[in-house]
């Protein structure tokens, strides 16, 4: 995070795809306490960030650098991390093909990084269950 401008707007760059992360009211906690945003627009790949009680450009760059914190969505479509790394992949047929070791973020599509090496698209999960994700790949996909 940096200041930007005079008005205690900050550049803030936002590791989620979701737009409700950057909506007004929304709270981030940080080191030092909590944020609101007060006001939000894009800026190119980032946000350009106004919180309650920063109205100055001094006050902005007293955040520079700030990791914003923000609580865990609830999704229960949603696959997260914390929740993929060390389930155990198989394929529709049951068949094990691994342990997810990895999450690889990747533009096209977040890749599953298996034990030994072997990378899966994300998008070929179809099913989970605690401990366990279910994928849809195409053949040869786990064929040495």
């Amino acid at each position: 995070m940096k200041p930007h401008g005079l008005l205690g707007e900050v550049v803030v760059e936002l590791v989620t795809n979701r737009a409700e992360r950057a909506a007004a009211g929304v709270t981030f906690q940080t080191d030092a306490g909590v944020l609101e945003v007060s006001r939000c627009r894009p800026f190119g790949h980032r946000w350009l960030m106004t919180f309650a009680g920063i109205d100055t450009r001094e006050q902005a760059d007293a955040l520079r650098g700030t990791l914003l914190r923000a609580a865990p969505l609830e999704d229960t479509d949603a696959l997260w991390v914390h929740e993929l790394v060390g389930v155990e992949v198989v394929t529709g047929e049951g068949t094990p093909v691994g342990t997810v070791a990895a999450v690889v973020s990747n533009p096209a599509s977040d890749l599953l990084e298996l034990e030994d090496g072997t990378l899966v698209p994300v998008r070929f999960v179809v099913r989970r269950a605690p401990g366990r994700v279910v994928v849809e790949a195409p053949a040869g996909l786990f064929e040495a």
